[in-house]
């Protein structure tokens, strides 16, 4: 039976690199330079206009952030879907731990990514039939490291032009330093340069900063996800028996949902962007991927400071704690963060 599971395993993976495969060799064969995008008369004026705002943040990126010079960004691709992948995070029924998938390259991260929606979904239903919770989250954009000259897509021209710019500078950072088996270091690395490169782009341009009631719904609505989070953190290692487990579970999740509403209610009356999200199923996975992105801004912005706000000191102080161990970099970000709290 351990060989059997073994080689259905192996079959499972080749399949999975096969699909990766094909979806990333779709993106390639169906990019056309911006220029010629922008050159044909066909091309729909708010389109072209839009593309050429990213080759001026493109430029940006390179010339001032001093991020990778390179081929990526510099061709566009229409997708003709909303996503460009669906992650599928996952977790024990009663862990907020995250099932781990390693990658020769990126190394283990707390999601398999899928360029096919229904794919993506049959993956979350199997999870789910071996008694794991699951997740699927469009994804609008992502980076090859790289690898590969990476498109604009025309997913990344859903948001508005702040968040269009934001994410190009989010991807490029990924190329410019990555950590493998570190996810959380990765992306607060990234949304810092994306959220300081931002302002520095505005800044540039003359521009005024954007009202930031945005953001700090976000922020509010991570860390009312995040308290979910380390309630049911605190249950499961409480270890009491599964059916009083379950109970209590779908209780914390019901008391998350009435303390939401008191809070946008208060709060954010206006707002109702987490409704979604808030009304759908919610589980161990669906809670994965907050804190991810953001947990280590404050330190990266700390050490932006010390770098005296120069982008090449900050990327060599970023690349020594890339260079430590797991445990050692975070204690040194744990270590910057604390200079933002004092």
């Amino acid at each position: 039976m351990a060989i059997l599971a073994t080689l259905t395993s192996a079959c499972s993976t080749l399949r999975y690199v096969a699909h990766v495969a094909h979806g990333q060799a779709q993106l390639v064969s169906g990019r056309e330079p911006i220029a010629k995008v922008i050159a044909d008369p066909a091309t729909d004026t708010k389109l072209a206009a839009r593309l050429r705002l990213t080759q001026e943040a493109r430029r940006f990126a390179s010339t001032h952030l001093h991020l990778p010079d390179n081929r990526s960004y510099t061709s566009y691709v229409d997708l003709k879907r909303p996503y460009v992948v669906w992650n599928v995070f996952a977790a024990p029924r009663y862990s907020v731990d995250p099932i781990l998938h390693c990658f020769p390259i990126a190394g283990c991260v707390p999601y398999r990514g899928w360029f096919d929606e229904a794919l993506a979904k049959a993956e979350a239903a199997k999870l789910e039939a071996r008694g794991d919770d699951a997740y699927v989250g469009g994804v609008t954009a992502y980076s090859t490291l790289g690898w590969f000259a990476d498109p604009i897509t025309s997913t990344m021209l859903r948001w508005d032009d702040d968040e269009l710019i934001g994410t190009l500078f989010h991807e490029l950072a990924h190329q410019q330093l990555y950590v493998k088996d570190d996810t959380a270091f990765n992306e607060s690395f990234a949304s810092f340069v994306q959220d300081e490169g931002l302002r520095e782009w505005r800044d540039a341009r003359g521009e005024s900063a954007h009202e930031q009631r945005d953001r700090a719904a976000g922020d509010d609505f991570a860390r009312l996800v995040l308290d979910l989070r380390e309630r049911l953190r605190l249950l499961y290692a409480s270890r009491i028996d599964v059916a009083a487990m379950e109970t209590a579970k779908q209780d914390e999740i019901a008391e998350f949902r009435k303390r939401y509403a008191e809070w946008r209610d208060t709060r954010w009356p206006n707002d109702h962007r987490y409704d979604t999200f808030v009304a759908n199923p919610i589980n161990n996975a669906a809670l994965l991927p907050f804190g991810l992105y953001d947990g280590w801004m404050p330190a990266f912005a700390a050490l932006f400071v010390q770098s005296g706000n120069d982008w090449i000191a900050f990327y060599a102080r970023a690349g020594e704690l890339a260079r430590l161990g797991k445990t050692a970099r975070e204690e040194g970000l744990r270590a910057l963060a604390a200079t933002v709290a004092r």
